[in-house]
C-alpha cells in the first residue's frame, strides 16, 4: 500500500489549492478514504472523507463549504479541493486509508501554508 500526496504549497488567505492523493497496492475502490490534517503544536484532525462509490461523505465544520474531498477510482486518486484558505488551515495534510480516527495506513503528507 502506498499513499503519496501531492499539491500543497504557499498560499494567500483567500487563495485555492487542491491537494491529490495517489493510491496504489489495493483496491482504491473498495475503501473509505480521508484527508487528516496537522498543524504545528496541535494534534491531528480529521478534515474530511468519502466512501468508497463517493456515496458518503463527512466534513469537520471547520471546512464545511470551503473544502471539497472527492475522487477518481479510475486513476486512484483522492482530491481535497481548499477554497477561501484562511491562516488557521495552515497544516501538514495527509490521506489515509480509512476514517481520520481509525484507519491502517497514512501517506507522508503534503505542506499548506496560508500567509499574507
Amino acid at each position: 500500500v502506498q499513499l503519496v500526496e501531492s499539491g500543497g504549497g504557499l498560499v494567500q488567505p483567500g487563495g485555492s489549492l487542491r491537494l491529490s492523493c495517489a493510491a496504489s497496492g489495493f483496491a482504491f475502490n473498495t475503501y473509505y478514504m480521508s484527508w487528516v490534517r496537522q498543524a504545528p503544536g496541535k494534534g491531528p484532525e480529521w478534515v474530511s472523507g468519502l466512501s468508497g462509490g463517493s456515496t458518503q461523505s463527512w466534513s469537520a465544520d471547520s471546512v464545511k463549504g470551503r473544502f471539497t474531498i472527492s475522487r477518481d477510482n479510475a486513476k486512484n486518486t483522492l482530491y481535497l479541493q481548499m477554497n477561501s484558505l484562511k491562516l488557521e488551515d495552515t497544516a501538514l495534510y495527509y490521506c489515509t486509508r480509512g476514517t481520520g480516527e481509525q484507519y491502517d495506513y497514512r501517506g507522508q503528507g503534503t505542506q499548506v501554508t496560508v500567509s499574507a
